[in-house]
């Protein structure tokens, strides 16, 4: 196929599959849009015997909520646990995931009064349905199970019970980190008798608030050694299995190992029913309309799924369109509401949104609504992709990558769940990873690139924990390598004593700070601690935000959203850490821009490959980012309304880079010309920064880039993809492991577009300071191949050739 070129029809084996979407979506034929079908068969299931051992009033339990003989899958994660073996059970949506920790846990519990079982839930709603579930075991039979719920939500009384007298206790990683291990004491009867601590969607935990949790669990495993060791009961080895419970992915055993620190064992074959989908590729038509430079512009991916939920409920087919912003998935809903009411009026009213921030009343109607099918219709972000237990549901349209094929799958998984035929499109958004995977949908389907990246190493998360776990018990030398490598960790210790956070004793390292440890330390956060979101009318505290992402998200004149209210910044008072906000009801969306320049720290001690006359190298770098302005955008479509400068200070971030530089000459005698070097290393950076989230997991605002055509430290034309976070989440690291993987998509993306110069699908960015200018396509192409050649690509291929 030509490069650029559009395909005649959709690429598929079953041609009466694409005819049948087609229809679907209301068409007569299959329109150019549509570039893939793939068929998903139908999948019957594999059943087991219940476990020797099982009590009988468990399996009583569980059939009285319909289960009268468990899955194969379920079975295998539960006879792991019961041996002993730490394993994760990954597996699709709707797969009674639950089932299998329930079943080894409430057999556990049973054989065993005194023991217990820790859960583990990333969000308080996924929390709460398990909680039902176990309630309603303990209802229907398993009459000694005791669980209650432990979070920020919780009475005081309800904590008092939960702690006395709870053996299945359900909260969140964030209060095991701030209210249940600093006061480890009054828990210590339930930590010496820890069976199993049960890791829900473990897929999420990934990047920097999978590094916090990864060493969070070593605080754990730390205390629960300390109460067994106290009564005789054996060391840490003897402490809580860890059962995990994920999406698909591509080393689900290896993701969860280095997690919970210790060695897994995986469940990946699916045994579990689900009907025949039908999935469509589709990359929305390019518009009239013009971006930076007359770059053309494609149809929104948020457009193009209302209009497409409009078409599907207008046929009757019950559909949830996933989104991964907030305001993406309330300008959906309100767009297809418009074009259904100018359908046939009686018909608005069927279609709803649903994110994160609703109250859980207002969750649970629109929950009820979808499972009745009094909702034809939602636009949602992932919120319902976690867990929540939504069947019956006919298609599902995945508006722009959610960012990892475990959660592309997640999605899909939601229709077909009763059986049916169903179908599910795939609709790219204008950015280089899109426009790469709608045209190879074999690096979604067939590939295994991509994978968790957690990096408990790093030291300004590490660190402050090392803090938290000398509050908890004092740190002895024979302890640390509990942590990671115990010569780097014993060095961080002693950096930690020397400024003060740390008192050196014989007894070991002990928290003498008059700070409280835990609070030192935020989850979710990224460093820089929190600052409050004011309302400056009322004076009403509306919410927090770190304050790395200020300057992007909270500068003056930034539109700021809150339970679907929205607010225009009047001041970023950074010295009392406030944001003041005022109500407002705007029709676009704002965007920051940033200027950057980056440092080489430790040029000799960086890693790299030697490509003869170029370099690829990853290492520690100071990056200096300050931004300078920001865009105003339509919610819909996505139209560059305006542009407004600012001016905030430049701020410092010491961080992971993945860089490569290569003598001029060289790039010369490889076809480019040196008036063209700035413009196609800048291109080049930009499709790179896209393409990362194929191999790293990551999202596209994690990371950032420099390109200089003579970089000071290295003396030569030089590109950089940095972690945005400090001291690196394991993204670039990632990035430069997989290097051939990553650059041949990434020139497959710039390939694959079909614009003269460059567009926001292939070598543009939202972020780009220099307002995307200078930037050449085509010697982007030229440059990656070069690089590919020098890293030795040729021989070595990553498999994503174009057919």
């Amino acid at each position: 196929m030509e490069v650029g070129s559009t395909p005649a029809g959709p690429r598929t084996d079953h041609p009466d599959d694409a005819a049948a979407l087609a229809a679907a979506l209301g068409r007569r034929v299959a329109p150019p849009q549509l570039l893939h079908v793939r068929h998903l068969p139908e999948r019957r299931p594999v059943l087991a015997p219940w476990p020797e051992g099982t009590p009988a009033e468990l399996i009583h339990a569980f059939g009285a909520r319909g289960v009268q003989q468990p899955w194969r899958h379920q079975v295998a994660a539960a006879e792991h646990a019961g041996t002993g073996t730490h394993v994760v059970l990954a597996t699709g949506t709707a797969s009674g995931k639950s089932l299998g920790y329930q079943l080894a846990a409430g057999t556990a519990l049973r054989e065993d009064p005194l023991a217990t079982v820790l859960y583990l839930s990333p969000t308080k709603a996924l929390a709460a349905d398990q909680l039902a579930a176990w309630r309603t075991l303990a209802r229907d039979g398993a009459d000694w199970l005791r669980p209650a719920p432990y979070d920020g939500d919780t009475e005081i009384a309800d904590r008092t019970w939960a702690r006395q007298h709870a053996n299945v206790l359900l909260t969140n990683p964030d209060m095991l980190h701030v209210g249940i291990l600093p006061h480890h004491e009054r828990w210590a009867t339930f930590f010496r008798n820890l069976r199993y601590v049960v890791i829900d969607e473990a897929h999420v935990y990934r990047g920097v608030f999978g590094s916090h949790v990864a060493v969070l669990l070593r605080r754990l495993r730390r205390v629960c050694a300390h109460y067994r060791r106290r009564d005789g009961s054996g060391a840490a080895e003897g402490g809580p299995v860890f059962i995990g419970a994920s999406a698909t992915s591509a080393d689900p055993a290896g993701s969860f190992g280095r997690l919970i620190g210790m060695d897994a064992v995986a469940v990946t074959e699916d045994a579990s029913p689900h009907g025949a989908v039908t999935v469509g590729f589709w990359e929305p038509e390019l518009t009239e309309k013009r971006g930076e430079h007359g770059a053309p512009v494609r149809r929104s991916a948020t457009a193009e799924g209302a209009s497409m939920m409009t078409d599907l409920a207008v046929g009757g087919i019950r559909t949830i369109a996933f989104i991964r912003s907030r305001r993406g998935a309330e300008a959906m809903a309100s767009a297809a509401k418009r074009e259904l009411t100018e359908v046939d009026p009686s018909l608005g009213h069927r279609v709803a949104a649903y994110r994160a921030g609703y109250l859980p009343e207002e969750r649970r109607s629109v929950e009820e609504n979808l499972r009745t099918g009094r909702l034809l219709g939602v636009a949602s972000t992932p919120a319902l992709e976690l867990g929540i237990d939504i069947a019956g549901l006919d298609a599902v349209l995945v508006a722009g990558w959610p960012g990892t094929r475990a959660s592309f799958f997640q999605q899909l998984g939601r229709a077909g769940r009763a059986g049916q035929q169903s179908w599910a499109v795939y609709v790219a958004g204008d950015d280089p990873l899109d426009t790469f995977l709608v045209h190879h949908p074999e690096a979604v389907f067939e590939l295994s690139v991509e994978d968790s990246v957690t990096d408990p190493a790093n030291p300004y998360i590490l660190g402050p924990h090392l803090c938290a776990a000398a509050a908890e018990f004092p740190l002895v030398p024979e302890g640390l390598e509990l942590f990671g490598d115990p010569v780097m960790v014993r060095d961080l210790v002693e950096r930690l004593t020397d400024d003060g956070y740390l008192r050196r004793r014989p007894a070991g390292w002990f928290w003498t700070h008059p700070e409280h440890a835990a609070g030192m330390v935020s989850l979710r956060e990224d460093g820089g601690g929190p600052v409050d979101i004011i309302d400056a009318e009322t004076g009403a505290l509306l919410g927090t935000m770190g304050s790395p992402q200020t300057h992007y998200q909270a500068h003056p004149g930034a539109v700021y959203v809150h339970q679907d209210r929205t607010y225009l910044v009047e001041e970023l008072d950074e010295d009392a850490h406030a944001v003041l906000v005022t109500r407002a009801w705007p029709e676009f969306y704002t965007q920051a821009r940033d200027i950057t320049e980056i440092e080489i720290l430790d040029p000799e001690g960086s890693r790299r490959r030697d490509g003869g006359p170029l370099q690829w190298c990853t290492g520690p770098v100071k990056v200096t980012t300050q931004v300078v302005s920001f865009q105003r955008k339509a919610v819909v479509s996505g139209e560059i309304l305006g542009e407004e400068p600012l001016e905030l200070p430049a701020r410092d971030l010491f961080t992971t880079a993945v860089w490569f530089h290569c003598s001029s000459e060289e790039l010369v005698a490889a076809g480019l010309t040196m008036d063209r070097l700035p413009g196609s290393l800048h291109a080049a950076e930009h499709a790179m920064i896209g393409l990362l989230p194929l191999v790293a997991s990551n999202d596209r605002w994690d990371i950032g880039g420099v390109s200089m055509a003579l970089h000071p430290d290295t003396g030569q034309p030089s590109v950089f993809v940095y972690d945005g976070h400090p001291g690196g989440a394991g993204f670039a690291e990632r990035g430069y492991e997989q290097a051939e993987v990553w650059l041949r998509a990434t020139l497959e993306a710039v390939q694959s577009c079909s614009c003269a110069d460059g567009c926001p699908s292939c070598v543009q960015s939202p972020k780009c300071g220099n307002r995307n200018s200078p930037l050449d396509k085509r010697g982007a192409e030229t440059l990656l191949a070069y690089v590919l050649e020098r890293l030795g690509a040729k021989a070595h291929r990553s498999g994503l050739e174009r057919e």
